[in-house]
């Protein structure tokens, strides 16, 4: 039963998932979940300029391509969806595969060259964790510049999302140096904890990282889609503080963080719509 294929309607949008995935549930108890990703993307595609052509998206850890379908759906975006494990593949096609402004990508993305040494996913709660046990054939992997170098449909990023349950950290700033030229608005699961785990290194390196590439301005929404604020990425240390231990306290577990840099006037001005108010450490996650 928790593996067998359904069909639902949520978010505006239909999807092929196994009946045990529990986005139906989160769609339903917190109609925010997920959609402050989508609201980002279709802010960005109304302050393009028309020469530039379609906004185009990475979706790094793409799951069964629920993101992808509601950009796509709400916008002219051509989406890169790239996912690592084949149980999530299957249904990423079902689901976007036949569209033909999603391409789809089954790999592990890496921020330097070179295959995972033996990876196995750990799936838990509808997504996907890789960890190097040695027990398993390896998983295959691309490096951020290969993928880029693949796709160069795709050189001109306007949006960049990542949730892989830990790597975001590491992953994102290696995005961001491989397309600095077109300088995308970064969105990311900032989840400490879960960094630690993965053995990702410091995850409050990344605030540097993307301050050193010209980022400068942060929106922030708890881990339901409710908007805590605006920071600058100087700040982003201290109140990140906040994130460990757990703040159970505050009712939400991590940060979704949107980031652009400080010279990208329309990504500055979706902010500004979406995420108006100053940060708070207050959350609404029901």
């Amino acid at each position: 039963m928790p593996n067998r294929s359904v069909r639902r309607h949520i978010q505006g949008v239909d999807l092929y998932l196994p009946w045990s995935h529990p986005l139906p549930d989160f769609a339903r108890s917190c109609p925010t979940y997920g959609q402050n990703l989508v609201r980002l993307a279709v802010a960005l595609h109304a302050r393009a300029v028309p020469a530039s052509g379609p906004l185009r998206m990475l979706d790094v850890g793409a799951n069964i391509g629920d993101s992808a379908a509601q950009i796509i759906a709400n916008t002219d975006a051509e989406v890169l969806c790239v996912e690592g494990d084949p149980y999530w593949v299957n249904y990423l096609r079902k689901n976007v595969g036949d569209n033909p402004r999603a391409t789809i990508e089954e790999a592990l993305l890496t921020g330097v060259d070179g295959a995972w040494d033996a990876a196995s996913p750990v799936r838990q709660h509808g997504t996907t964790r890789f960890v190097q046990t040695g027990e398993h054939p390896s998983m295959p992997a691309i490096s951020v510049r290969d993928l880029r170098a693949k796709h160069p449909d795709f050189d001109q990023l306007r949006l960049v999302k990542s949730d892989t349950d830990g790597f975001d950290p590491v992953l994102v700033p290696a995005v961001a140096e491989a397309w600095a030229d077109s300088g995308p608005v970064l969105f990311f699961e900032f989840d400490p904890i879960m960094a630690r785990g993965a053995d990702a290194g410091d995850p409050n390196d990344v605030w540097k990282k993307l301050a050193d590439l010209g980022y400068t301005d942060l929106a922030i929404w708890d881990n339901g889609g409710d908007p805590l604020g605006r920071l600058d990425i100087s700040d982003a240390l201290t109140q990140a503080a906040s994130l460990e231990p757990r703040p159970v306290h505050l009712g939400y577990y991590f940060w979704d963080v949107a980031a652009c840099r400080g010279t990208d006037s329309a990504a500055a001005a979706a902010f500004d719509e979406l995420v108006p108010e100053e940060f708070s450490v207050l959350g609404t996650w029901r």
